[in-house]
């Protein structure tokens, strides 16, 4: 069984809530979109389970800007470090605040995957009064909240702490307020100069109501106030969150001590990892889930999130390998469907990415003819090519329009891919006008090889199949006792001045036979 589906085999109820939330710290980062794919998936596989279902996701912009993102003005956003996130302005007109700004944004990103929650923001809950029972909860059972941070993450709060901040009334800080005493309905806090390492306090005192948005319950705390006023029943959170003694463990427990109720079903998931480093909203580390959804059309990175258990990390890097494997995967996927072959179990379970991937929430899949998307790229770099005209050629039935929909999608990609992502050594430059310096530097069994080839290619050949080219340039170097290293390097040598390059009989495949052969025996004539 799918692993979305087994959530929603499990889960029971008149009324069942999916929520995610996200801290609009910056730009948003891909990382965060695995949560959003994973949520969604549940939220599928519960309405495919014919369960009463709703997914919602929270924007907690009553959170603190603690830093400012290296792309953003400085000496601009710095003197709102400290204020709750949606009292910070935009960095452009086009929002009315810092958090609506970067939120927007990711809600952009949200359409184009087909990931439609209700989304609600913590400032709404906190103003409008919705929060407010759980504030004056909390607080009175202050010491219930010390005991479960005590005992689950070994943090020990001071008798006089109490689970709240407020929004300074002197300087518009929460990051820096202390609460410590609740009497009548209010509390007397202190804005302490020294609480935060990133910003000061003004040190300002004195006693103010918590309740209509005058301040916020601390994050772990706030997660069981959202579990109760949303009404959620299932929510999944990061590998960082749901460690031993972490922040889901307090939540939990607080949940437990206080409310005196289970908390929402959880499981952890774990990161998509950029080079082996984790992204993060402020430090502008990897690359912003706007841009990747740019890239990727959104099935695939729908797919991405979803063909790997969310227990396993998500390597990603927009490197030729990783993208050119993810669209080759894909394709296989398609195939599959569209066969005739009966499926059997296994082969249905292996299907079910592909079905979740969909942007319709019925899941129906429109199939097409796959065109290999690595050699796209290599067509996307020949000179004076007549790019659809040699698709066309290269495709086994005749296009269709859904067909040509996708490849031209796909040719998009290819460009922006190689614009924007492509290191120079995957980028293919041929040397068409003139003989690349490295020819020069080939040695004999090189040339001999070169030679061999020449007299290979010139007998009964089909130019333009890429494989059996492929399998010409093993066969010839088997022929004269030549590792296939050196072989190939002489090849690439000759087109591309480099040692390496791209599938060798594709890149031949592409060029006219004529030209080859001549610019093969011309770098036989430097040696000879």
């Amino acid at each position: 069984m799918f692993w979305a589906d087994k959530f929603a085999a499990d889960a029971s109820g008149d009324r069942i809530i999916v929520n995610d939330s996200k801290t609009p710290s910056g730009r948003v980062h891909v990382g965060s979109l695995r949560g959003v794919v994973i949520h969604d998936a549940i939220y599928r596989a519960l309405k495919h389970a014919g369960k009463p279902v709703t997914f919602t996701y929270g924007v907690d912009d009553y959170d603190a800007l603690d830093t400012v993102p290296h792309y953003l003005d400085q000496e601009k956003f710095a003197p709102y470090l400290g204020y709750p996130l949606c009292n910070v302005p935009s960095p452009e007109v086009s929002a009315t605040d810092y958090a609506k700004y970067f939120m927007g944004e990711f809600l952009e990103v949200f359409d184009h995957l087909g990931v439609r929650p209700e989304i609600y923001y913590l400032r709404d809950l906190y103003r409008s009064g919705k929060m407010n029972k759980y504030i004056d909860l909390f607080l009175n059972n202050a010491h219930l909240v010390r005991e479960a941070y005590k005992e689950v993450s070994k943090a020990d709060r001071p008798d006089n702490w109490y689970p709240f901040q407020t929004i300074c009334e002197n300087c518009g800080k929460i990051a820096t307020t202390v609460v410590t005493d609740y009497q009548d309905g209010k509390v007397f806090y202190t804005c302490q100069p020294n609480a935060m390492e990133y910003v000061k306090g003004c040190g300002h005192s004195g006693w103010m109501s918590p309740f209509d948005g005058n301040g916020k319950l601390p994050w772990k705390v706030e997660w069981v106030a959202k579990w109760e006023v949303v009404g959620v029943s299932i929510e999944l959170a990061g590998k960082d969150h749901s460690q031993k003694g972490g922040s889901r463990d307090v939540a939990n427990s607080i949940c437990r001590k206080v409310l005196k109720k289970n908390p929402p079903t959880h499981a952890p998931y774990e990161f998509i990892l950029v080079n082996g480093t984790k992204m993060s909203s402020s430090k502008g580390v990897g690359s912003s889930a706007k841009e990747i959804a740019n890239l990727l059309p959104p099935e695939l990175l729908r797919f991405l999130m979803l063909r790997t258990q969310p227990r396993s990390v998500i390597n990603f890097m927009p490197n030729y390998e990783t993208v050119t494997r993810l669209f080759r995967d894909y394709d296989t996927l398609i195939a599959k469907y569209q066969s005739d072959t009966p499926k059997d179990e296994k082969a249905q379970e292996e299907l079910v990415p592909l079905i979740y991937s969909q942007l319709n929430t019925e899941e129906q899949v429109e199939g097409y003819q796959a065109f290999d998307f690595s050699t796209l790229i290599s067509l996307l770099q020949i000179p004076h090519l007549d790019l659809e005209a040699e698709i066309a050629a290269r495709s086994a039935d005749p296009l269709t329009d859904r067909d040509w929909s996708v490849v031209r999608d796909r040719i998009r990609v290819g460009k922006q891919w190689l614009q924007d992502y492509a290191d120079e050594e995957e980028k293919l430059v041929l040397y068409l006008d003139s003989m690349p310096d490295k020819v020069n530097n080939l040695d004999n069994e090189q040339v001999k090889y070169l030679e061999a080839l020449v007299t290979n290619l010139e007998g009964d050949v089909k130019w333009g199949d890429g494989e059996e080219l492929q399998t010409l340039l093993f066969s010839t170097s088997k022929q004269i006792e030549v590792s296939q290293k050196s072989a190939f390097a002489a090849v690439y040598y000759t087109f591309l001045n480099k040692e390496r390059g791209p599938k060798a009989g594709s890149l031949l495949s592409y060029l006219d036979k004529g030209f080859v052969i001549q610019r093969l025996k011309d770098a036989i004539a430097i040696h000879r």
